[in-house]
């Protein structure tokens, strides 16, 4: 592909401003400043624009650690988008696949892929989703086995499904789900008579949020990881 053609459709800018980018020396080439704007580049090259670098990709899948007040919609509401945290130049038909409270933080999956993201959120998949859960009392022996069961949620005849649990601290615990009902880690903890304070997705599925990954941070993910759902 051309060297303007790339940078038009990564930057979603018309290929003319691409090329003025270009000869003004805005754009890179593995490092090195180019001022070719026909010169052929390939899918192993990076290229940057302002020293960021330019994905170009008819499907963009990407993994963001979600900070607290953001919310998990392009909607205009009282908080700000998380698609906001992402640096890239165009986040056209973004969208996320299932959503995190804006008092929740951890692993949000963006697409443009609307076949990928159903099958995430498809309940039929049950994919484990591993939350952080911190309470505002201790978590009892007798609780914890009652999430692992399964409690009936308010509103709800139908208890959730089996859970498992794990101790962190007094009052931390790891709690994995493979359902996707509103509010659903919190009506749990309340449902067995506890109250959540904070709460943290570290997993969904096999795609788990690295140690080094700070809050605020995102990444696209591999093809090994898109093909894990």
């Amino acid at each position: 592909m051309r060297l303007d053609k790339f940078v038009a459709k990564a930057a979603d800018i018309p290929r003319s401003k691409a090329k003025k980018l270009i000869i003004s020396g805005k754009v890179s080439v593995d490092q090195d400043i180019c001022k070719s704007t026909g010169l052929l580049i390939s899918d192993q090259q990076s290229i940057e624009l302002f020293g960021r670098a330019l994905c170009y990709v008819q499907q963009q899948y990407i993994l963001l650690n979600k900070p607290k007040g953001y919310i998990c919609s392009t909607k205009d509401e009282q908080y700000p988008s998380a698609l906001n945290l992402l640096d890239t130049i165009s986040l056209a038909n973004l969208h996320f696949a299932g959503r995190l409270d804006v008092d929740t933080s951890g692993l949000v999956l963006i697409s443009n892929d609307g076949q990928w993201t159903h099958r995430v959120t498809s309940p039929k998949h049950r994919y484990e989703k591993r939350y952080i859960v911190s309470t505002s009392e201790a978590v009892s022996s007798e609780q914890r086995q009652k999430l692992t069961r399964g409690v009936i949620l308010k509103d709800s005849d139908n208890p959730t499904l089996p859970a498992i649990t794990e101790t962190i601290s007094e009052k931390v615990i790891s709690l994995t789900i493979t359902e996707g009902r509103y509010h659903q880690v919190k009506r749990m903890l309340a449902a067995v008579g506890n109250h959540v304070i904070g709460l943290h997705r570290q997993s969904i599925g096999r795609l788990i949020i690295e140690d080094e990954m700070a809050v605020g941070d995102w990444r696209y993910l591999s093809k090994e990881e898109i093909s894990w759902f």
